[in-house]
This record gives C-alpha cells, structure tokens and sequence, in this order.
C-alpha cells in the first residue's frame, strides 16, 4: 500500500479557536550551517532548510494591533540565525532540539514542531533530516 503525496504534505492543523490557540510558521528558511560529522562537513557550510509550527495561546485581551501581544515570527528566523552562528553541530537532532528550546521559552508556546533538513547531501534525494516536536513545560 503505497501513501499518496497529498496525505504527506496535508498541513497541521494547529490553530484551534476553542482554545484560543493560534498557529504561528516559519516556512522552508533556507542558512548555511556548519553541519555534519563527516570530515568533509567540518570546514565547509552546507544548505539547511527549517520549518516551524508552533501552537499559541492567544492572550486574554485583544491584539490592539501590537507586536507585543504576538509571537513574532521575525524574532523567530533571528534566534534561528543565532543557533547557527554559534558555529559547528554534528547532528541535525541537536539543533532541532536547540531551536525547539528557543521558541519554548516564550511561555505563550504551548508546542514546538521543528523540523531541520539537510538540502545537498544525496543526488536522489530532496533532503534528509529530522523533525520534532517538544511541549512547553509551564503549560
């Protein structure tokens, strides 16, 4: 029985106004890492491409049209940057595990899905990576 492609790539259905939960993305960032435990990987920056989902508790008064009363997705793609600035990672699990950590510690992020792929490594293939998903402890 093979999967059709539609049923991969449905998108997560986190936003949930019962809950008041709001679903906040970054979409298919692409850095330059230093990744990798081959030889090869150690000197020479490679693609790596990231996707967030992350679940949101709204706040109790309105959004008043502030950044403030928000998760900003532009302080998201910063403290990615700032993952991969802090210079050479083996694993593609242990950033994803870093970034998760850094959208967790807004209190307002109930869950964190991350996934970090590596886009040049196999001809045959798109990428490979990993993808996770991490809860907010203060939930």
């Amino acid at each position: 029985m093979s999967i059709e492609p539609k049923e991969v790539l449905e998108p997560l259905k986190i936003a949930d106004a019962r809950q008041r939960i709001r679903h906040v993305f970054v979409r298919d960032l692409v850095l330059m890492a230093l990744i990798g435990v081959h030889d090869h990987e150690q000197d020479r920056p490679q693609r790596v491409r990231i996707n967030l989902d992350l679940a949101v508790r709204e706040g109790d008064g309105g959004l008043e049209d502030d950044l403030a009363n928000v998760v900003c997705y532009e302080q998201l793609v910063a403290g990615v940057q700032d993952i991969f600035d802090q210079g050479h990672v083996g694993l593609v699990e242990t950033i994803a595990e870093r970034i998760s950590e850094m959208c967790l510690t807004d209190f307002r992020v109930r869950s964190a899905r991350v996934r970090v792929e590596k886009l040049d490594i196999f001809d045959n293939a798109q990428s490979v990576g990993v993808e996770i998903e991490r809860f907010n402890a203060e939930v």
